[in-house]
């Protein structure tokens, strides 16, 4: 039997508990891989290179689910990680009357074309090509505002392409209800809207008894009844976000909705291309103004992760920057969780831009191929972001710390416990040897303490000299050169 969505429902398969099984020994594996982190090592993490943030024909990419993956497993991902848009419509009304008196401009996404739809070709697809962990997502931009006037020419939507992803959720209903802009009927914010309903309905109440009378009064009281009516529905009391586009900048609280909606789904949401330089152009009679937003790495909380490489310039890995303030703010107990960095490739068809798909990947640390342990891997850091040329990409083959005299050793996720002076292990290679030179910068908390310079591959070991007992730090590692690789960190706690 199957839910809406096309997806097998476990517990009424005979092979269910068995299923469950298999993902409850996950579970127990990868939590010993957190608190233990020598043993995963011991046994070995196999590598999944992985395509996130891509575009089918449910939106505006040129593939079908279908010929994407194809795409995909004939160069050689086991992973592919769907992100149509989840809604693309934009909206303009004329005071006083916004929400009745407004044009609506619509694109192609999962919710007009149908979740439910989407959510089934996903299903039969995984189930057509099983060697492929196929994962459904969407990309979503909460919220735009407008300034301007469209009779002055200078009409301009802000922030439409500050955009994140959703990566995980499974039922038609939790793209359907996702607290964006312009995306459905939803009761959930009517309590908000009370107060406008309640003055409106006093003089449709008198419009009601002057209608009543005869003569002037009865033509006075429908006039009132029609306006009242207007203003109530003007109200929107069924919208799909607490928010709308005519009130300006509504700071960080629209994207952590959605965020914290994601979160009580099961999802993962991560920030896409945080200092995207494509932001601002003409879109027709419009203006669009999206300006870099890598703040909202530290304004927001509870998200997994962002956008640590992808088609454009980053500094928000830089030693020192953003990512680095906000993992020394987990290091020091300021925040729940740390961020993870990802890859992705924002694959609409093959050669936009001149990227082929195959330049973004994200490579996977995880103890079997099986779609739980994928997102096990997102949700927890045990992953890593490239750019480069396929099918050329720079390969980790290991980046670990451990100490003289200790048995454990952390890989990428991991939060370790060291009773003496960390060594670092770094070994590169190329996917496809050639002559190369390329640096290596080792990270501590924030700042490089080494560089290494050379081709690859290369094999490093490094002796830290630093030791601080009772403190937290974090070691991380980046590759330029020939394509990228931005790692994720490792957590060090000193005995």
């Amino acid at each position: 039997m199957k839910n809406s969505t096309g997806f097998t429902l476990p517990c009424l398969k005979r092979n269910g508990v068995k299923r469950m099984a298999r993902t409850g020994i996950l579970f127990i594996v990868g939590l010993l891989l957190l608190l233990a982190p020598g043993a995963a090592e011991s046994q070995g993490l196999i590598q999944m290179p992985g395509l996130i943030d891509l575009r089918t024909t449910y939106s505006d990419g040129e593939l079908d689910v279908e010929g994407l993956v194809r795409l995909a497993k004939e160069r050689g991902f086991g992973v592919v990680i769907i992100n149509d848009h989840d809604r693309m419509a934009m909206e303009y009304g004329l005071f006083p009357l916004r929400h009745i008196l407004k044009k609506r401009v619509e694109r192609n996404s999962i919710n007009k074309m149908g979740a439910r739809l989407y959510l089934e070709e996903i299903g039969r697809v995984q189930r057509k090509y099983p060697d492929v962990i196929l994962i459904p997502g969407s990309e979503t931009a909460p919220f735009y505002y407008w300034t301007g006037s469209y009779f002055r020419g200078d009409l301009t939507a802000h922030d439409h392409e500050k955009r994140l992803l959703t990566i995980g959720m499974n039922r038609a209903e939790d793209y359907e209800h996702l607290p964006i802009l312009h995306n459905g009927f939803s009761t959930r914010y009517v309590k908000r809207s009370l107060p406008k309903i309640a003055l409106f309905l006093i003089p449709l109440a008198l419009g009601v008894y002057l209608a009543a009378w005869p003569g002037f009064y009865r033509y006075c009281g429908i006039g009132i009844c029609v306006i009242s009516i207007l203003l109530l529905v003007n109200t929107d009391p069924f919208r799909s976000s607490p928010f709308d586009s005519y009130h300006g900048n509504q700071g960080i609280a629209p994207y952590q909705l959605v965020i914290d909606y994601v979160s009580s789904r099961g999802g993962l949401s991560f920030w896409n291309y945080p200092e995207t330089r494509s932001g601002v152009r003409n879109l027709g009679p419009i203006r669009v103004s999206t300006q870099p937003y890598p703040e909202v790495l530290e304004q927001s909380k509870g998200y997994t992760g962002f956008a640590a490489l992808y088609g454009d310039t980053i500094t928000t890995t830089e030693p020192g920057n953003i990512w680095d303030r906000v993992l020394l703010a987990y290091c020091g107990g300021k925040r729940e969780r740390p961020v993870w960095g990802i890859s992705t490739a924002d694959f609409h068809k093959e050669g936009e831009a001149g990227e082929l798909l195959g330049n973004f990947p994200t490579v996977f640390l995880v103890p079997e191929r099986t779609r739980e342990a994928i997102l096990f891997a997102m949700r927890n850091g045990k992953m890593y972001a490239c750019r480069g040329k396929y099918p050329q990409r720079i390969i980790c083959n290991e980046f670990s710390v451990s100490s003289p005299g200790d048995t454990v050793k952390g890989v990428q996720g991991d939060e370790i416990l060291l009773g003496a002076r960390p060594r670092v292990h770094i070994d590169l290679s190329l996917k496809v040897p050639e002559k190369n030179r390329v640096k290596v910068r080792l990270i501590r908390s924030g700042s490089v303490i080494k560089s290494f310079e050379g081709s690859l591959p290369m094999n490093i070991v490094y002796e830290d000299t630093y030791f601080e007992p009772g403190t937290k730090i974090y070691y991380r590692m980046d590759v330029r050169g020939h394509g990228s690789l931005v790692s994720n960190p490792i957590f060090v706690k000193f005995k």
